[in-house]
């Protein structure tokens, strides 16, 4: 579980994030929602520790990262997976390689058995045949799998996606949310996905808050949002015609 507390951020003067409180909760896909501009990638960056709040407490598991040394922070990010908006996959290195990177880093296991740990993450994204490819040999999809499987070699607690179907077609991206979901509950993992694609808040929104100019304006799951009265929050979702008709059946269907 990851706690938010009175979070605020700011630029030269300029209120970012006021007074955010949230809880992300273990197996569950935690969305971050907003317009561009709303602060939420600005939260997320706070969160694993790329920007520095002004105030507030961000506690892993009841451990507060703000108050840690940086020998306590270096620990405590070993546990954390990262998946980036772009793949952010070295080319000059193979598919194996790359998943190996954080065990090479990280890991005291012998050479063994950090390729065996690389091809099983690999077999779990189904990309083992894949293994001694470079990232200029794959679909935007097939370089995302690896992401995910480099993401999740260090058997991390915590996992921090940035857009992960940035760039991807729809179909595409079904299987990254579907896949991202399903390491999340099969690892119970706090997964934290920061997004403005639609199609993930209404499939895999197990727990979302939605950010408005910096502040927390609602939160709830993909279900909640169906009855939400908060207008702002159905004028982000719903902006588009398909998405107001998928909620006029669902509100038929909860009256009728």
């Amino acid at each position: 579980m990851i706690e938010i507390k009175g979070l605020y951020k700011s630029f030269e003067d300029k209120n970012v994030l006021s007074d955010i409180n949230a809880v992300f909760d273990d197996g569950k896909t935690n969305l971050i929602i907003g317009q561009s501009g709303s602060g939420k990638t600005v939260l997320l960056k706070c969160i694993v520790g790329l920007l520095q709040p002004e105030k507030g407490e961000i506690l892993y598991d009841h451990r507060n990262f703000l108050g840690m040394s940086k020998k306590e922070k270096k620990k405590l990010k070993v546990e954390m997976g990262m998946i980036f908006q772009s793949a952010a996959l070295f080319d000059s290195m193979s598919v194996l390689d790359n998943v190996m990177f954080p065990l090479d880093m990280f890991s005291n296991e012998t050479l063994r058995e950090r390729k065996r740990r690389a091809m099983l993450c690999l077999d779990r994204v189904n990309l083992s045949d894949a293994h001694n490819k470079f990232p200029n040999e794959l679909s935007g999809g097939m370089q995302k799998r690896v992401a995910i499987a480099r993401a999740i070699s260090l058997k991390p607690k915590y996992l921090f996606c940035d857009e992960p179907n940035s760039g991807l077609d729809p179909k595409t991206s079904l299987v990254i949310d579907e896949l991202i979901h399903d390491i999340t509950l099969e690892f119970n993992m706090t997964t934290i996905i920061n997004t403005h694609d639609m199609n993930s808040v209404m499939g895999i929104g197990e727990n979302i808050i939605f950010i408005y100019e910096g502040n927390k304006e609602w939160s709830g799951s993909k279900d909640d949002i169906f009855t939400s009265s908060n207008e702002r929050l159905n004028n982000f979702i719903f902006a588009s015609d398909l998405f107001r008709k998928v909620k006029e059946v669902e509100i038929h269907n909860i009256e009728g």
